[in-house]
């Protein structure tokens, strides 16, 4: 038997951020690109410690011990997380000084310290600074007769010390950078920018009148944002209170323990060990860092208007099937009749096809149910003001929505709020689990017939992460897919125990059983090959099922956006195929295909990682695609993938990811900017 070596899961996320961090680090990528990227790597880290840190935390406290099949303890990988993150800060801070910032400069934008700036300059800052930032700023003292205030999560900060002139005794004060003003403020050339919190600098002497400042420095404090919910609350019995208990989670999540404190390096040692100790932080919680904290402000900066420096936008295109429908003055329910339909987001347009789809059943007289499931949704949804529309036309409309998805939850709350005002059906799921599928199902009254039309997708329904996320959805009127769909729903919003199904694959009932089946079924054959593509591996489980078929042969190709835990093993180089491509969109579709092209195969698609929460803690849909014509567009995307050479990254049998080197006489390949151009010409299988 091969030896099977598996990774941490918290070490290899923190690989997949390293490989976001190398997108800004590339030469070649755009430089408002880079600057996003930054931005994006800063807020990874950010929900890395308010929720996986302070996980590890509550395991410590608890006294719970391992975290998983590579053998280390808690306490030992939040030890790694520290030297890795520390490494980590010193290449963020490195690449947005020594490379994005000139790079801007050479492109008419420049990053500006106010020491740099001329008297003009400041002069036009000290009017902002008392417009526009002075009443809005709250100095706290620390004294006897002011507590050490309560610094808020991901919040900037300037610590001061002051102290009465002719007197020795220094004072300490907290004052926070307002959240409510933008992290860069950009002068009035439009082409300079600098850190609101050397703006507050400069004037602490207005805020602490009559005081000598001695010294400054910027810090910013993470907390644990994890949220429990008592399981002790029925869906159906207890809707409000369901409700006002994530409500008051969310309120508590502001008052989470800190976990993680940055600053920039100059921080007093006396003001470090004060915030540090009324933190309750230790040393291995704390990141001393060369400035600016939080690049996550550098978004305000991607949105200035220079397209010449930024990747050449993409404008999706309709999907042919809904294109050649409209063209022939078809609605949408006589092509799903036809023949199954497959979209690749964000390639092909989320407008004129799962929002069109959902228009057209508002408005169609025919349509009398549409139910679907709300994960995250965009704050102006073009979907939800259909599904208002059909309430309010008399249909019964049933949205299940997950009010427990991370970081949406308010979101979540106040649509859930609307759509109920105005007559949908809110249900929050099935007790102890989150419902993370991604389907909807129209129920059309045809006459003769009560036909069932149904999308089972694998992104949110959500239409600006729809243009960002990489997704695929199926929309078919397959009778036995509709009727596991109304299985389904019946589930999610009432009493229903059922949990078996015809086509779909469910979890937590049948997916963990039904994919071993598969992984082993495809490992009995002499010629097997399992390609599988998603997220995160995390399922020890799972992983041990891949490690048997490669034991007995199989060829194996995974496509892991972001946490690995199987490790190739050693020797099987030729057959076992770990990538990651991390590029201009985020790869989030989940496909699972079994056997070799040439002889019968299953596919399947859907919401599914392959991690314990997935597979046994929430509720999931896989859907098989049957179609031969949509299973040649899926092995299309497949090989180009594979195929990549630009963006790509390999796992090799040490657990270290490398980027992929492009042999000098093989063409680049962009495996993103291949499927765009791919879509444009419509050269793929007919869908």
């Amino acid at each position: 038997m091969i030896q099977r070596t598996y990774a941490n899961r918290e070490l290899s996320w923190l690989d997949f951020n390293r490989r976001v961090l190398a997108i800004a680090q590339d030469p070649g990528t755009p430089v408002l690109e880079r600057a996003k990227f930054l931005a994006i790597f800063s807020s990874n880290l950010d929900e890395f410690f308010q929720v996986r840190v302070a996980g590890l935390k509550t395991r410590i406290a608890a006294g719970v011990g391992s975290t998983g099949g590579d053998g280390l303890t808690a306490a030992g990988t939040l030890a790694e997380i520290h030297r890795i993150a520390e490494g980590l800060y010193k290449e963020l801070t490195d690449t947005f000084r020594n490379e994005v910032v000139p790079e801007l400069a050479r492109n008419d934008i420049a990053y500006s310290e106010i020491s740099t700036l001329d008297d003009g300059d400041r002069t036009w800052l000290d009017e902002q600074f008392r417009s526009r930032v002075f009443p809005v700023l709250t100095p706290l003292a620390v004294d006897p007769a002011h507590p050490f205030p309560y610094i808020s999560d991901l919040s900037l900060s300037l610590a001061v010390f002051v102290r009465h002139p002719g007197m020795d005794d220094l004072q300490f004060a907290r004052v926070k950078v307002p959240p409510i003003l933008p992290r860069f403020v950009v002068m009035p050339d439009g082409e300079r920018f600098v850190p609101l919190e050397q703006v507050i600098a400069r004037h602490l002497d207005e805020l602490f009148p009559g005081m000598e400042i001695v010294s400054h420095c910027p810090f910013r404090v993470t907390r644990d944002n994890d949220i429990e919910v008592d399981a002790r609350f029925d869906v159906d019995d207890d809707a409000d209170d369901l409700l006002e208990a994530i409500e008051s989670q969310l309120v508590r999540r502001r008052f989470g323990a800190a976990v993680r404190l940055e600053a920039e390096r100059h921080l007093d040692h006396d003001a470090l060990d004060l915030i540090a100790r009324e933190l309750e932080l230790g040393e291995d919680d704390i990141y001393l860092m060369d400035g600016p904290l939080d690049m996550t402000g550098l978004w305000a900066l991607y949105d200035l208007d220079r397209p010449d420096l930024r990747w050449e936008p993409y404008q999706a295109v309709s999907p042919p099937a809904f294109a050649a429908a409209r063209s022939a003055g078809r609605d949408t329910f006589s092509m799903m009749r036809d023949t199954d339909v497959l979209v690749h987001h964000p390639y092909e347009s989320f407008a004129s096809s799962v929002e069109e789809f959902i228009a057209d059943s508002a408005a169609d007289p025919r349509v009398l149910t549409i139910k679907m499931t709300m994960y995250r949704t965009a704050k102006d949804s073009p979907i939800a003001r259909s599904l208002i529309k059909a309430a309010e036309a008399g249909k019964q409309v049933v949205v299940l929505v997950e009010l427990q998805a991370r970081f949406d939850e308010l979101a979540n709350i106040e649509w859930a709020k609307v759509l109920e005002r105005a007559g949908v059906h809110v249900a929050y799921g099935v007790l102890g689990l989150k419902t993370h599928c991604k389907t909807a199902l129209v129920v059309r009254d045809e006459g003769r017939v009560m036909r069932r039309y149904a999308h089972i997708g694998t992104g949110n329904y959500n239409s600006t992460t729809a243009r960002l996320y990489e997704d695929l959805g199926l929309f078919t009127a397959d009778d036995d897919i509709g009727a596991d769909l109304s299985d389904l729903f019946n589930v999610l919003t009432g009493f229903s125990s059922h949990s078996s199904y015809r086509r779909l694959v469910v979890s937590p009932h049948t997916t963990r059983d039904r994919i071993l089946e598969l992984i082993a079924a495809e490992a009995a054959h002499a010629d097997g090959h399992i390609v599988m593509k998603m997220n995160s591996l995390v399922d020890r489980e799972v992983i041990d099922a891949l490690h048997d078929a490669v034991d007995a042969g199989t060829r194996l190709e995974l496509l892991i956006r972001g946490i690995c835990c199987f490790v190739p093993p050693e020797g099987c180089a030729d057959r076992v195929v770990v990538r990651s491509i991390v590029g201009r969109y985020l790869e989030h579709s989940r496909i699972f295909r079994f056997g070799r092209p040439d002889r019968s195969q299953h596919y399947l698609i859907g919401s599914a990682d392959m991690m314990p929460r997935n597979l046994d803690s929430r509720v999931e849909a896989l859907v098989p695609v049957r179609d031969p014509r949509l299973r040649s567009r899926i092995d299309q995307m497949i090989e180009v993938e594979l195929a990549d050479n630009q963006r790509a990254w390999r796992l090799d049998s040490g657990g270290r990811w490398h980027k992929i080197e492009r042999p000098a006489d093989e063409e680049p390949l962009e495996a993103q900017v291949v499927l765009q151009d791919l879509t444009v010409s419509s050269r793929f299988p007919s869908t």
